[in-house]
């Protein structure tokens, strides 16, 4: 009997070793919120994450001031213009009250949540916060974007998932983090993945999820399905990857083939790589991230791999 209860608490104290190791690993998620539909999605999401790994949330509204002259660098009100003073403190007022409401209610009462109003450049201030207070995920909602808008004007989202220093998890819908447990991985495996790989299988962990590792062949970017799947059990191989399945599929575009694929499998989410590209080279190549988070119906996982 003895024995057996030895064997027992040894047992649970290794489980609970366990747990507390992966509750570790993930100790601070921003939300950015806008106080729209899809920024409440992110809210519910990343309470539901919390839950998993005991977290804590921060969420976080940038007023971004139509007059830049009413605020200085350091986000204080200048004197200058006593009705913008008034206006930008009233506003103020109003947003930290919208912020303690969604503090104070009670659903969110199991995790710890903080907020924080802040002036200024939505996307320089996120990216602040990311990396100042060492976030190790970023929720966000997206409307998406499309035609001229798409091309010319971009989102703060996009900006956020192209250069963030960590994860980024956008959503359109309502996500349920028990549902997640089909994740669609699409890459084309030419790019030093070792850190993403890390950041993957944590993703695949947190939801107990099967990766559907899945490369599109394109007729401009041909390659033959042998080459593809040597690429891909490579990658498998070397970062010993579990629960997965391969695929290559072919279509016109990449971004529509991860798309129409996770459509097929009616995957729950699509992890992705970003380059983080700026300026011309973005505009001139691109990011198949990009346009995925704003195409994509289901949420998606994008990880920035060159910084």
């Amino acid at each position: 009997m003895i024995t057996f209860r030895n064997h027992c608490f040894s047992f649970f104290h290794k489980i609970r070793t366990l747990l507390i190791q992966f509750n570790t690993d993930m100790k601070n998620i921003l939300v950015p919120t806008d106080f729209s539909e899809q920024a409440n999605y992110a809210l519910d999401l990343a309470h539901q994450i919390a839950r998993k790994t005991s977290a804590k949330v921060k969420l976080l509204h940038v007023l971004e001031l139509p007059v830049a002259s009413s605020f200085d660098a350091s986000g204080e009100i200048p004197q200058t213009d006593e009705a913008s003073h008034i206006f930008t403190i009233q506003l103020m007022e109003k947003t930290k009250e919208d912020i303690n409401e969604i503090l104070q209610n009670a659903k969110y009462k199991d995790i710890q949540l903080e907020g924080d109003v802040a002036i200024g450049n939505p996307y320089v201030h996120i990216s602040k916060v990311v990396a100042e207070q060492e976030m190790d995920l970023v929720v966000m909602g997206t409307q998406g974007a499309s035609g001229l808008e798409e091309i010319l004007v971009g989102s703060n989202t996009e900006k956020v998932v192209r250069r963030a220093k960590c994860p980024v998890i956008t959503v359109k819908t309502a996500a349920d983090a028990n549902k997640i447990k089909n994740i669609v991985f699409a890459s084309d495996f030419r790019d030093e993945l070792s850190k993403l790989a890390a950041k993957l299988k944590d993703l695949q962990k947190l939801f107990n999820a099967t990766l559907h590792i899945v490369s599109i062949n394109t007729p401009n970017n041909f390659e033959t399905d042998r080459h593809y799947k040597k690429s891909i059990n490579a990658f498998i191989k070397k970062y010993k990857i579990e629960k997965y399945t391969v695929t290559v599929y072919n279509d016109e575009r990449e971004e529509d083939g991860i798309i129409y694929f996770s459509e097929d499998i009616d995957a729950d989410m699509i992890a992705i790589a970003t380059h983080g590209r700026l300026g011309l080279s973005h505009l001139l190549s691109g990011s198949i991230a990009e346009d995925i988070v704003n195409h994509s119906k289901r949420p998606v996982w994008t990880y920035n791999i060159r910084d």
